[in-house]
């Protein structure tokens, strides 16, 4: 009988990570306070013994029982010996103290994994009746309108259950395929041409070299894009949406940009934590409103999962652009 492979915890890793520091800095402290005091004791050695009499072959004084070479040497072992039982006992003791970590975090992803999971199928069914209903209305009732803004209300909520299992991605730790940029930029634009259409915003993005590859699972890289995307056409007024893309020798980088009336009212930083808000209007024309969800925090969370960074590298009253840096891979 063959095991199944041990799949590696991803909570359980960071708990180990954090332990591990905790513990070197712990043991950095200690060691610093054991050097101390090793210090002290050679100064008073010192200053009782000179060290010219002290390392004299040969030369024993008749205060001490025994050489003060040996002394050094006695303090010097003491010293590295209770450095290393201080490392030992910082790790155990600060692994046991965050074990009940593991659980917790095993149980959050549990819960809100399991609670998206159930909200999936009544919310595919809701949005297959209202679109059975929407088909059977005609354009000029009175209700069709409100009709639209129903499904419209289920593709929203859609989207939350899908950015709550997305919230709860466990893929860190893996060595994904090199992904080409090119094509899923492409796609991104493809995907949300539509969308921007329907808002009178254009997507324009800029051709990347074939041999331009990121070390990213590619439905991550293409749901990064697309949050950036969907984000600038909401806070676009009619205009256009660019897509750059450059890249070095070691790093690649992806710009969204838009001509909305840039971030306002918060720190364009702060953009990318969940649910944050502004305290002033930014829509100007586009149809966000205050709020940024959790659209931005997954892109954050997912490029700084690979290496990367996700930054608001200009925002004005032309326009914001968001910039994605990642590791350049080679093929």
């Amino acid at each position: 009988m063959t095991r199944a492979p041990k799949t590696r915890d991803p909570d359980a890793q960071l708990v180990r990570a954090a332990s591990r520091r905790v513990g070197i800095w712990i043991t950095i402290a200690v060691s610093v306070l054991v050097l101390a005091v090793l210090v002290a004791t050679l100064l008073v050695v010192f200053s009782q013994i000179p060290p010219s009499q002290l390392f004299r072959p040969g030369r024993h004084e008749t205060t001490v029982d025994i050489e003060g070479v040996d002394i050094v040497i006695g303090a010097i072992l003491v010293g590295v010996g209770a450095i290393a039982l201080a490392g030992t006992i910082a790790l155990l003791v600060t692994r046991r103290a965050v074990a009940p970590l593991v659980d917790a975090l095993r149980r959050q992803r549990r819960f809100v994994a399991d609670a998206s999971h159930e909200l999936r199928t009544p919310l595919a069914i809701l949005d297959a009746r209202l679109q059975v209903l929407q088909r059977a209305t005609n354009a000029d009732d009175p209700n069709a309108e409100l009709i639209a803004q129903l499904r419209g209300d289920s593709h929203a909520l859609g989207a939350v259950v899908t950015d709550l299992l997305d919230s709860i991605d466990a893929t860190a730790g893996e060595t994904p395929v090199p992904v080409q940029v090119d094509g899923s930029v492409q796609a991104a634009v493809t995907a949300m041409r539509m969308l921007a259409r329907d808002r009178s915003v254009d997507i324009a993005a800029t051709p990347t070299p074939t041999d331009v590859a990121v070390a990213i699972p590619e439905a991550s890289l293409h749901r990064t894009l697309v949050a950036l995307l969907d984000n600038a056409i909401k806070h676009s007024p009619p205009s256009v949406v660019t897509v750059t893309t450059s890249a070095t020798r070691t790093t690649v980088t992806i710009t969204v940009s838009d001509q909305g009336p840039g971030i306002r009212g918060i720190d364009p930083q702060r953009v990318f934590d969940r649910f944050a808000r502004s305290s002033d209007a930014v829509d100007g024309g586009g149809t966000a409103r205050t709020g940024f969800g959790i659209g931005l925090a997954l892109v954050h969370d997912t490029i700084t999962r690979y290496g990367g960074t996700a930054t608001v590298s200009n925002t004005s009253p032309a326009g914001t652009s968001i910039t994605l840096t990642l590791p350049r891979s080679k093929r």
